[in-house]
């Protein structure tokens, strides 16, 4: 686990999500990138019935098979836990404290996954309600545990096959790290900003 990075691809006019999965993964593969399996991050949101205003949301990473990673959001206080995969037939019996927002309102991000010298990529079409809504590029640096101390060589590295969408600027979230450790519940939380940006462009809740 190192430093991971999400970035928004915007699709080429003309491009299907299916094209331009495709178009990454040459450039990559050109590279001298191994793919390996892939990928799926998950997330399904939950609403509390005794308490106004309060969110939990449960997510799911193939990267780490056997944890549940929990974001509760209530009012301006967030709190992200992790737990064994047995939460999720804990939040079966909270079906009267915890109900799932929206029948069709679970959102992924799943594709291929690559290796290249100490780097992984990971190429995800995200989508809800079996629609597609676009494409999160998922690029961490192995050897580094400190967002600072590795932004440039991350920078220059998606600027290589992503192009100019790439910022020179981190996202405020890695600029907020700095030079603290990085883990797994910060990819997680990544990939929710993401994820709720999705849903609010498509209306799905």
């Amino acid at each position: 686990m190192g430093v991971s990075v999400l970035q928004l691809y915007p699709l080429p006019d003309g491009k299907t999500g299916q094209q331009t999965i495709e178009t990454l993964t040459k450039r990559i593969m050109n590279l001298g990138a191994t793919q390996t399996a892939p990928f799926v991050v998950d997330c399904e949101v939950y609403t509390s019935q005794n308490t106004p205003n309060k969110t939990l949301y449960v997510l799911h990473n193939s990267e780490f098979p056997a944890t549940v990673f929990s974001i509760l959001e209530s009012g301006n206080k967030t709190v992200t836990l992790t737990s064994a995969n047995l939460f999720d037939l804990l939040m079966l019996k909270l079906g009267q404290v915890y109900q799932r927002k929206g029948t069709n309102a679970k959102i992924e991000s799943k594709g291929p996954r690559f290796e290249i010298k100490d780097f992984v990529v990971k190429l995800g079409s995200v989508t809800t309600a079996g629609s597609f809504k676009g494409i999160l590029v998922e690029v961490e640096y192995c050897p580094c545990l400190v967002p600072d101390n590795c932004w440039s060589l991350l920078a220059e590295f998606m600027q290589g096959f992503l192009g100019s969408c790439v910022s020179s600027i981190p996202s405020p979230y890695i600029k907020a790290k700095g030079n603290t450790t990085f883990t797994p519940e910060d990819t997680i939380r990544q990939y929710l900003d993401h994820f709720n940006q999705f849903r609010k462009s498509a209306k799905v809740f």
